[in-house]
């Protein structure tokens, strides 16, 4: 039988959008334990893709005005929202990660990369920390701004904030005897 604590927090993980955070900063310690939870992913022949830039603070900042740099074509609005979500936020992270395409075929340093996130998300769980993965665009264009080399890049960002929300982790999701197909 499957463990039900274990069940439970995987079907608790939500995403909590960073206009739901309340500004409140997270420990240093604390980040580094969901960052030590990442790391514990699995991974094909242990390349262990991911890369973490952190940005905390005065850092949000400069990655914010860089952001605002490389798209001189983002209106007012969206400007605002995005400086809105920095503020609110506690830490982001950069999710980056180190293709091996000498060893495995990218869709495996991706999936790698995915469920390093996923053990941040599910560490979340329970606790007044929230995340969201944001995917945007122009992620793809922080290359030289977070000091990545060739083969790396940048698949997004992850918000971490404080929450007050108690709003419930279970979300309406289809019944997967829908999505399933035996064969015997």
């Amino acid at each position: 039988m499957i463990n039900e604590e274990i069940s439970q927090l995987i079907k608790s993980r939500k995403s909590i959008y960073p206009n739901e955070f309340n500004g409140s900063e997270i420990d240093k310690e604390v980040i580094i334990e969901l960052l030590q939870n990442a790391n514990h992913a699995p991974t094909h022949k242990l390349t262990q893709p991911w890369i973490f830039k952190i940005f905390s603070s005065n850092a949000k900042i400069k990655l914010l005005n860089e952001i605002f740099n490389i798209n001189t074509d983002m209106d007012e609005l969206k400007k605002n929202q995005l400086s809105q979500n920095f503020q609110k936020s506690s830490h982001i992270i950069c999710i980056c990660m180190k293709e091996n395409s000498n060893l495995l075929p990218e869709w495996e340093e991706i999936s790698a990369t995915a469920m390093a996130v996923q053990n941040i998300w599910i560490s979340c769980s329970g606790t007044s920390i929230g995340g969201y993965w944001s995917t945007p665009k122009y992620a793809k264009h922080l290359h030289s701004f977070l000091s990545l080399n060739e083969n790396e890049r940048c698949l997004g960002f992850f918000y971490l904030g404080v929450h007050d929300s108690n709003r419930s982790g279970t979300s309406r999701r289809k019944n997967i005897l829908e999505k399933t197909e035996w064969f015997e």
